[in-house]
């Protein structure tokens, strides 16, 4: 796609709403074991890019291993749409299935190792 796109998502039972704006429609396909679990494919959003409509109070946050990435889900339905990620922990990183519409053959897929993920990081860092 060309240009920026405005997206609207958010959870399954609607409690947890976002808007963000997309410059680059390539999203990562993890394949560590949180990110298998719950099918997420990363899209990594800058601060100013991400504005969370509605659904603070209704989100959870759920930490393991570094305590670094904030992993937010719904307190209600469960949905993980968006967290704060250890890879990009300014920056928002939002699950392309949870956007609105059939918006999903828009973004180009990237497979990322993250069952190696401290070896693989630079690559979805953009460090060489």
């Amino acid at each position: 796609m060309n240009g920026p796109v405005v997206y609207t998502g958010g959870c399954h039972c609607g409690a947890v709403r976002f808007r963000i704006l997309v410059e680059n429609h390539e999203a990562t396909d993890c394949n560590c074991s949180i990110c298998r679990m719950k099918g997420f494919l990363h899209l990594i959003v800058a601060p100013e890019h991400f504005t969370l409509l509605r659904g603070a109070d209704a989100l959870t946050t759920y930490t393991f291993n570094t305590n670094t990435a904030k992993h937010t889900f719904c307190g209600t339905c469960g949905i993980h749409a968006f967290y704060r990620p250890r890879s990009h922990p300014d920056a928002y990183d939002v699950n392309v299935r949870c956007l609105d519409g059939d918006v999903l053959g828009q973004f180009d897929l990237v497979p990322f190792d993250g069952v190696h993920w401290e070896q693989n990081v630079h690559l979805i860092r953009g460090e060489h």
